[in-house]
């Protein structure tokens, strides 16, 4: 699956969700159908609450765990270049990117509305409900402030590589996301033939990790959560793939091995 950075469709979900009028000093529209208000209640009080003395990660598996089988959906978010951006909740349907949002935004929140401040922290730089604001690239957890992440590839291996990358640009010229520009950024990752199972030793659960992408203008092409259960590593992952089209749990190793490398990112 190559992540979604290019201009979003805007879905016509009117026959399933509900606008959400914002506060009077917001500039930007809620938008989050019954059903999901329902689970983010829900999440927050099985799954959040009861944890908040466990470790980031641990809470980030536990959250996590509550989307298995949502069934994969790209292109739910509303936005674009001459489009206003509105705050999209919808757990009826998940991209690999949304996913690890709603997990994290989860994670910190204790009710509904502390989960919509978080999502907009999280989603967006600095708090910024606008389409360029929208963090498109993994990478932009950790080089975009408010920073949501990490980056600890190279404390997970001595093997890492690293490289100098022109984020957003496409590889016949022109941008991937119409009027962000050209973002210069330097990318540790992990390759796919250094991938093990004494790497995986060094990986913490609710680790996010990005299976890299070898082209200029992308960081990454997927992403996901590392869980462990069953006594062996796992990548939690909203899968495009035909055989799943669902949040699934993959093994870590195998799904790897073949790709071209991996990005690691924590939040303690």
């Amino acid at each position: 699956m190559i992540m979604k950075v290019k201009t979003w469709t805007v879905l016509l979900m009117s026959t399933y969700l509900t606008a959400c009028a914002a506060p009077a000093t917001e500039k930007y529209q809620t938008i989050m159908d019954s059903v999901t208000a329902g689970k983010v209640n829900q999440i927050i009080r099985s799954d959040v609450i009861p944890s908040s003395d466990k470790y980031h990660g641990e809470v980030i598996s536990r959250v996590s765990s509550a989307f298995l089988g949502t069934p994969y959906q790209a292109e739910t978010l509303i936005g674009g270049p001459s489009i206003p951006e509105a705050l999209v909740v919808n757990f009826n349907g998940v991209d690999c990117i949304s996913l690890i949002d709603y997990v994290e935004a989860l994670t910190y929140s204790h009710d509904q509305k502390s989960f919509l401040q978080n999502l907009v922290k999280v989603r967006y730089t600095g708090g910024n409900v606008d389409y360029l604001s929208r963090r498109h690239f993994f990478s932009d957890w950790f080089a975009s402030a408010p920073r949501n992440a990490r980056d600890v590839t190279a404390d997970i291996s001595p093997d890492y590589a690293v490289v100098d990358k022109q984020l957003n640009r496409k590889p016949g010229g022109g941008e991937y996301i119409p009027g962000l520009g050209i973002h210069p950024r330097r990318i540790n990752y992990i390759p796919g033939k250094a991938i093990s199972q004494q790497m995986l030793d060094h990986l913490k659960i609710g680790d996010y990790v990005g299976v890299y992408s070898p082209l200029e203008g992308l960081d990454v092409s997927h992403v996901g959560i590392v869980v462990r259960h069953d006594g062996r590593v796992w990548f939690r992952n909203a899968s495009s793939l035909a055989a799943n089209r669902k949040v699934v749990d993959s093994p870590f190793l195998e799904y790897m091995r073949a790709k071209p490398g991996i990005v690691v990112l924590r939040v303690e």
